[in-house]
């Protein structure tokens, strides 16, 4: 199946939410585990437990496991692996960017059948151009995937690049929105290249009518973001919108009944 008939079934057995596995010291912390690979390891395989079968995307937060160096790596292999078994899709949220031989080395790692670490699609950065993402464009397509690119990010720095004026009068956001527009033109019942655009952002100042791909929107939840903003942001039509819920979730647990309740009350909210 390509990328898009894949979410689709995936949206039509549990619906948009996408759920994230963010093992942030502090949430350690709350569930009583230490800040130690094994500590990180009973989190993410207990969020796993949880959240395997329940919702359509599970987006794993790829820095703070390699914040263990390669056995917090490792970690990251089994709950990718452990979920696709469950059947549920990944996202790995990794936000590579590079060019040449270096996007076409990460490419390899997150999109290739057969690494370790390549989920169902992976979070990338345009901003060395959007060009410089042919190697991962071409593998996602040649495997089946999806990469999702930031295009209007939460964080207020983000603006300073993500909404200046490109020469031809759009912003750097739009340009990027075009690009992935282009890419997905055609293809039923959506395209493979998503963006990444915060729910939290206020107003997007773009046009996103003509485009035919995902949308991840992060923030939903305990950042501040609401199913308001989400209908004013995205309008009405949002069956391509994916809202994004990672604290919120797991401030519950680390039981994982609790857990289950709380996916299940975030997505009956959607």
């Amino acid at each position: 199946m390509t990328f898009g008939e894949k979410l689709a079934k995936a949206v039509a057995a549990h619906g948009p939410l996408c759920v994230g596995i963010d093992p942030h010291p502090s949430l350690l912390d709350a569930w009583g585990l230490s800040r130690t690979v094994e500590g990180l390891e009973r989190f993410a395989l207990t969020a796993v437990e949880a959240f395997g079968g329940e919702v359509s995307v599970v987006k794993p937060q790829a820095a703070f496991f390699e914040a263990y160096g390669s056995r917090g790596v490792a970690v990251l292999e089994r709950v990718i692996a452990d979920l696709r078994g469950s059947g549920t899709l990944v996202l790995v949220d990794a936000k590579r960017g590079d060019i040449g031989s270096t996007m076409s080395a990460y490419a390899e790692a997150y999109l290739s059948d057969g690494s370790p670490l390549a989920g169902d699609a992976v979070t990338v950065s345009p901003f060395l151009g959007f060009g410089s993402l042919q190697p991962a464009l071409d593998a996602a397509r040649a495997t089946g995937r999806g990469v999702f690119v930031l295009a209007l990010t939460s964080n207020p720095e983000g603006a300073e690049v993500q909404r200046a004026v490109a020469p031809d009068g759009r912003t750097v956001a739009q340009t990027i929105i075009d690009f992935a527009t282009a890419r997905n033109s055609g293809i039923s019942p959506c395209g493979d290249v998503g963006l990444v655009v915060g729910a939290t952002i206020g107003e997007t100042d773009v046009d996103l009518a003509g485009f035919n791909g995902p949308i991840l929107a992060p923030g939903f939840g305990a950042q501040g973001g609401s199913v308001a903003d989400l209908k004013r942001l995205f309008g009405p039509d949002m069956r391509n919108v994916f809202p994004t819920s990672s604290r919120d979730v797991l401030k519950h647990g680390p039981d994982v009944s609790s857990l289950v309740s709380a996916v299940r009350r975030v997505r009956e909210s959607l």
